[in-house]
């Protein structure tokens, strides 16, 4: 099991809960997917430069395209500024959705203004 830094964990405002993570494309902004993050699967994505997330239907660490080749390297990452929220900067190779669709987030709903 992959620790966090004490430093990064100190700027966390509960440690223990799942994070929510924002993955936005480093190069054109488009944002990608959400997904949620434990202790260790932030330290491990410091780690390696790999997004890996906490799959809250499985239970489970996930390397983002370990099975589906849709892999996210990560340029950066930033807390916001109440310590509950990341933002990952990734190159994304392949769709982020499960889908299959580049983004997750292809489904507009209208306004009613």
């Amino acid at each position: 099991m992959r620790e966090l830094s004490a430093a990064v964990r100190d700027l966390l405002k509960n440690p223990t809960d799942l994070i929510p993570v924002i993955a936005q494309d480093a190069q054109s902004g488009e944002v990608l997917m959400l997904a949620w993050m434990n202790q260790e699967s932030l330290a491990l994505t410091i780690a390696t430069g790999q997004a890996t997330y906490w799959s809250r239907s499985r239970n489970e660490l996930w390397i983002k395209g370990a099975t589906s080749g849709h892999t996210q390297s990560v340029q950066s990452i930033a807390l916001d500024c109440d310590g509950d929220a990341l933002l990952l900067r990734v190159a994304q190779v392949g769709g982020a959705c499960h889908t299959g669709a580049r983004s997750c987030f292809h489904q507009p709903i209208e306004l009613s203004n």
